[in-house]
């Protein structure tokens, strides 16, 4: 029986779930706190001397407040990279082990960056729009796209190398910027974003989000990749400010964007979804 299995807290479903639901229900009883008609706080109180793990998705805040309901919780695992909706300071002092999932999905989240940049240059979502509205008859060809050409790639390390090698079979000349030159990479390497983008045509963002990274693509930023130029996000939305890429795109003084990711997920900028040089994408 389920009730006799090692108890398993989720308190909002991560995207992944219904990929791996039927494995964890034959490993583990699943709390499913998002169905539950009564409060969370009620919720956890009912289980807190009981769960020790718990499935986090991006959305689930993991600081002091909830972790003083879960005296007896001893692991957090999410099916993503990032950790920073945790607060890993207050999870390492109550003996708290927070797994995230590494490289396990770099290759699936360099294949969503690859199609977002696409997308982005070849107009394929506004153009698919504007074959569904019977645009095409009424008011003739959709205006073409633009071709790849030099990308570069902020943070290079499990989804960032996945991106060269893609980005490289596409013909692409590809550049970086990662927290340290890498000697045996053959791309060129750009110490500061703000350098990167004023010397490549689109930006992909896949670097982790810290203190060092938060609003780092910002106004200067955003101004030398230029008018025709194009960003993609794959890694976290704070790294970009998005109010300023917002006012961007908004004023065209940005080509485009592919967006993943968001700053305060899963709450998208409303202006966004009038632009037809904008991709978005749930996490």
């Amino acid at each position: 029986m389920a009730q006799d299995l090692p108890q398993l807290l989720i308190i909002h479903p991560p995207l992944s779930l219904t990929h791996i639901e039927s494995q964890l229900s034959r490993k583990f009883h699943l709390l499913r706190a998002w169905e539950s008609e009564i409060p969370l706080d009620q919720f956890l109180t009912t289980y807190a001397r009981s769960v020790q793990a718990m499935l986090s998705s991006p959305i689930t805040r993991v600081n002091a407040d909830l972790l003083r309901l879960l005296p007896a919780l001893k692991l957090v695992a999410t099916p993503t990279a990032g950790v920073n909706n945790m607060d890993l300071v207050e999870c390492r002092q109550r003996g708290i082990s927070v797994t995230p999932s590494g490289s396990a999905f770099s290759e699936d989240v360099a294949d969503i960056a690859i199609g977002l940049l696409i997308d982005v240059h070849r107009k394929i979502s506004a153009a698919d729009r504007y074959v569904r509205k019977r645009l095409w008859t009424s008011k003739g060809e959709y205006p073409l796209g633009f071709k790849l050409g030099g990308i570069g790639i902020v943070g290079f390390g499990n989804i960032g190398s996945e991106v060269g090698k893609r980005l490289e079979a596409c013909g692409c000349i590809v550049s970086y910027n990662s927290r340290r030159k890498q000697q045996a990479l053959p791309y060129l390497f750009y110490s500061n974003v703000h350098e990167l983008a004023a010397n490549t045509n689109a930006l992909i963002i896949c670097c982790a989000l810290t203190d060092q990274t938060h609003h780092m693509i910002k106004k200067e930023v955003l101004s030398a990749l230029g008018r025709e130029g194009v960003i993609v996000n794959v890694g976290q939305g704070a790294i970009i400010d998005e109010k300023e890429l917002v006012r961007c795109l908004v004023h065209g003084e940005i080509g485009g964007a592919g967006l993943d990711v968001f700053e305060n997920e899963p709450h998208v900028p409303q202006e966004l979804f009038a632009l037809d040089n904008v991709v978005l994408s749930p996490a």
